[in-house]
């Protein structure tokens, strides 16, 4: 913006007042257009993409993702790859080194030779006298074990019981009573009553 105010003073006086930023930036535009926008104007190869239940910011720069896939496999994910398409910038290009020729025959360029039977092991004698312990087992519990855990991306977890009385939450029409009401709080208001 700098070097359109310092060479055009008044169509940058136009953008900023009378225009907004939202109408002519992409990184200012406060929805999503084509279902990516830019989530940090300071780093323009940052995305925020959008698809189904699925949304992910990629950092192309840095070859990451929110969904970790990106991080952990070193292979684009679905999110890299739309913001990729969208940069113009290969997918190829996001690919780890890892997965090239040149890196598979270093790999196994070099001859493995087979472990050798356990009486030819060279192990010290620190490790030799050490003494492990099994870990201490538990009685187990009678009965279907209760289970708590994250909820995965886009699953969502089981709501409340609703009145069908008075719209509250924590009990159900047949368990309703005037007590119940006045201890849950007020009920939505668009919920009739």
């Amino acid at each position: 913006m700098i070097e359109i105010s310092n060479r055009y003073p008044r169509v940058a006086e136009y953008l900023e007042n009378e225009v907004g930023f939202e109408k002519w930036s992409r990184c200012h535009y406060p929805g999503l257009r084509y279902n990516i926008t830019m989530t940090n104007i300071l780093n323009p190869i940052t995305y925020h993409v959008k698809g189904g239940e699925l949304e992910g910011v990629v950092d192309i720069f840095n070859k990451t993702c929110t969904c970790k896939e990106f991080d952990i496999d070193k292979l684009p994910c679905v999110h890299a790859v739309v913001a990729a398409h969208h940069a113009q910038v290969s997918v190829y290009s996001l690919v780890s080194p890892y997965y090239t020729k040149e890196y598979y025959l270093l790999a196994y360029g070099e001859t493995i030779y087979p472990v050798g039977s356990q009486s030819q092991w060279d192990v010290p004698n620190e490790v030799v006298t050490r003494i492990v312990l099994p870990r201490e087992v538990k009685e187990k519990k009678r009965g279907r074990l209760k289970t708590s855990r994250f909820t995965s991306v886009g699953e969502f977890r089981k709501r409340k019981n609703r009145c069908g009385k008075c719209g509250a939450y924590g009990h159900y029409k047949k368990k309703y009573n005037s007590q119940t009401r006045s201890t849950e709080g007020n009920p939505p208001t668009n919920v009739p009553g």
